[in-house]
C-alpha cells in the first residue's frame, strides 16, 4: 500500500519481494540508499519480536518509559543537524522546514513523556448511588503491538507523532516507513533504540503496497496509517480480514475564510506560508481561500506580491516534489482550472518543471473544478470571492473532507472556527494546532478517524479496562436470583427519589 499523497506507485517500485529498490534525493535523483521489499514473513518475524520485547517495556512503568523517551527526545536535538540533512536529501524539504520538524517532533516526544501517567495511569471512579458498595477502578492498558504506515511528507514529525505516544502507552511498534524515505525510518528507529537498550521496541520494514499489506494482516494490534483516501481504502480492507482496529489520516483540501474585518497582511502571510511551505506537500496546506467581497481585491493583491518573490528550486524556500508522478497530478488540476475558466496570476502550467512546480495562484476557479475538490499536494491556492462568511462555510464544507482549517477574522473569529466541518481550525493563523501537543490530531469525514497528540492520542493505542471489587455486601439485593419483592420496591423508591424529578 503506497503511502503516498496520490496512491500511486511510481515506476521505481516496481520491486517485489525478493528485490531491493533505491531511495532517492528528490531534489537531483541521487541514490540514497538500497532498501530490501520485506516480505509477509519478514514482517511477521518483526512482528512477533516486538511482542517478545512489549511485556517487559510494559512492565516496566511510567517511570521508565519517562526516562528513555526524555532521552530519546534529548538525543534528537544533539543530533539535530544529522536528522535534518538526512530529511533535506531523502525528502528535499528545506534545511530551515527540516529544522521546524525535528523541533517539534521532540516537543511532542516531551509532551506524551511527560503526561503519560496522568493520562493513562489508574484512578478511582465514582461508584454511583446504586453501586455504592463496590470500589471502581479504571486504567488503560497497552495494546501490545502497533503497526505504522508512515508518511514522506513528514517523515520525523508524521511516525513520531504516533510512535511516542504508542510506546509510552506500554506498546512497541513496528513502523513501515514510506517508500520514499526509509532511511528516515530506520534513523528514528536506530535512535530510540540506542536509549532504550532494546532493538526489539521500535522496529522498522521496507518496502511498498505488499509490505504494507503483509503488516496490516500481521496481526499488529492496532494500525496508524497517513496517506491518501485510495490507500486509505485498501489498507481499511486489508485490516478487517482480521479485525484489526486502525487510525486514518487520509489528507483534506483545507481551507482558509477571510473575513471583512481581518488582519489581511497577516492574512495573506499566513495563506502563502500555509500553501506553499513544503512545496504545499501538506495534508494540512492552506489550497483554498474564501475571502469576503469587501476585502477580496486587496487581498489577493497581498498574496500576489507576497507569491511573487517565492521561488522553487534548489536552495530556494521552496524544495522538489518528493513523489515524481505527482507532478502530473498537479499539471492536470491545473489544466482542469484553467480550461473552465480559472485564472493564474502567479505561476501556472508554464511554472511546472521536472522536479519542481513554481507557486501558483489561481482565481476564477468553479467550485467544481478538480484542483477544489482534490487534495492538490502541490503549491497551489486557489482563492474566490464571497458575498460573506455563510457562503464560505458552505463552500468550505462542501468536499467531504475535514481535516484542518483556518479562520482569519475580528469580532467572529471562533465563532466561524467552531462551525467549520473540520477536526482542527486555527484563528488568525494555520495549522497552529499541529504544535500544540496538548490538542488531539485527526479529521473528519473523508480525511479520516481516531486522534494522534495529545491526551485522546495516548489513550489511542490503548484499551480502557474497567475493574470494580466489592467492598461489602449490598443491602438491597440485585445482581442475585434470591432478590426479594422489597429490594425491588425499594429500587423504585430510590429511582424516584434520585430521578423521577425533572
Amino acid at each position: 500500500m503506497v503511502d503516498g499523497q496520490s496512491g500511486v506507485p511510481a515506476e521505481r517500485f516496481a520491486a517485489t519481494v525478493g528485490q531491493a529498490f533505491a531511495s532517492f534525493n528528490p531534489e537531483n535523483g541521487e541514490v540514497l540508499g538500497s532498501y530490501p521489499v520485506s516480505s509477509p514473513a519478514d514482517v511477521a518475524a518483526a512482528v512477533r519480536r516486538a511482542r517478545e520485547a512489549q511485556k517487559a517495556w510494559a512492565d516496566v512503568g511510567f517511570d521508565e518509559r519517562r526516562r528513555v523517551l526524555i532521552s530519546w527526545r534529548a538525543s534528537l536535538i544533539k543530533r539535530r543537524a544529522e536528522l535534518e540533512e538526512l530529511v533535506h536529501a531523502e525528502n528535499g524539504k528545506p534545511r530551515a522546514d527540516a529544522t521546524i520538524e525535528v523541533i517539534v517532533a521532540a516537543q511532542h516526544i516531551d509532551w506524551a513523556a511527560k503526561n503519560a501517567r496522568k493520562v493513562l495511569g489508574p484512578r478511582r471512579v465514582p461508584s454511583g448511588p446504586f453501586m455504592v458498595n463496590q470500589s471502581a477502578r479504571l486504567e488503560y492498558r497497552p495494546l501490545g503491538v502497533v503497526g505504522i504506515l508512515g508518511p514522506w511528507d513528514f517523515p520525523v514529525f508524521g511516525p513520531v507523532g504516533t510512535a511516542a505516544y504508542a510506546l509510552m502507552g506500554g506498546n512497541a511498534v513496528v513502523l513501515k516507513h514510506s517508500e520514499y524515505t526509509p532511511k528516515i525510518g530506520e534513523w528514528l528507529a536506530a535512535s530510540f533504540g540506542r536509549v532504550a537498550g532494546d532493538e526489539r521496541l521500535f522496529q522498522t520494514v521496507t518496502g511498498a503496497d505488499e509490505t504494507g499489506a503483509a503488516l496490516c494482516r500481521s496481526g499488529v494490534d492496532k494500525v496508524s496509517f497517513t496517506g491518501s483516501v485510495p490507500t486509505a481504502r485498501k489498507v481499511l480492507a486489508a485490516c478487517a480480514e482480521t479485525l484489526t482496529p486502525v487510525l486514518v489520516d487520509a489528507g483534506a483540501s483545507d481551507a482558509m475564510v477571510v473575513d471583512e474585518d481581518a488582519d489581511l497582511a497577516a492574512a495573506a502571510d499566513a495563506a502563502v506560508w500555509g500553501a506553499m511551505s513544503n512545496a504545499g506537500q501538506v495534508c494540512i496546506s492552506v489550497e483554498r481561500a474564501y475571502v469576503h467581497e469587501r476585502v477580496y481585491d486587496a487581498f489577493v493583491a497581498e498574496v500576489v506580491a507576497r507569491t511573487a518573490s517565492l521561488k522553487a528550486g534548489a536552495g530556494q524556500p521552496i524544495g522538489p516534489i518528493t513523489m515524481p508522478e505527482q507532478v502530473e497530478v498537479v499539471r492536470e488540476q491545473i489544466a482542469d482550472a484553467l480550461e473552465r475558466g480559472g485564472r493564474a496570476l502567479v505561476g501556472g502550467l508554464d511554472g511546472i518543471g521536472e522536479r519542481y512546480i513554481q507557486p501558483t495562484i489561481l482565481v476564477d476557479v468553479p467550485e467544481d473544478a478538480l484542483v477544489v475538490r482534490a487534495e492538490t499536494f502541490g503549491p497551489v491556492l486557489v482563492i474566490a470571492k464571497v458575498s460573506d462568511m455563510e457562503e464560505a462555510l458552505d463552500k468550505t464544507n462542501a468536499t467531504g473532507f475535514g481535516l484542518g482549517g483556518a479562520v482569519f477574522a475580528g469580532a467572529r473569529g471562533v465563532e466561524l472556527a467552531r462551525r467549520m466541518r473540520s477536526g482542527m481550525t486555527s484563528v488568525n493563523s494555520v495549522v497552529a494546532y499541529a504544535g500544540v501537543p496538548a490538542l488531539p490530531y485527526g479529521g473528519v469525514g473523508a480525511s479520516g478517524f481516531g486522534r494522534i497528540h495529545g491526551p485522546d492520542g495516548l489513550r489511542e493505542w490503548t484499551a480502557a479496562k474497567a475493574i470494580t471489587r466489592q467492598r461489602f455486601p449490598s443491602p438491597v439485593r440485585t445482581t442475585t436470583f434470591t432478590r426479594r419483592p422489597l429490594d425491588n420496591r425499594v429500587l423504585a423508591a430510590l429511582a424516584r427519589l434520585l430521578y423521577g424529578r425533572g
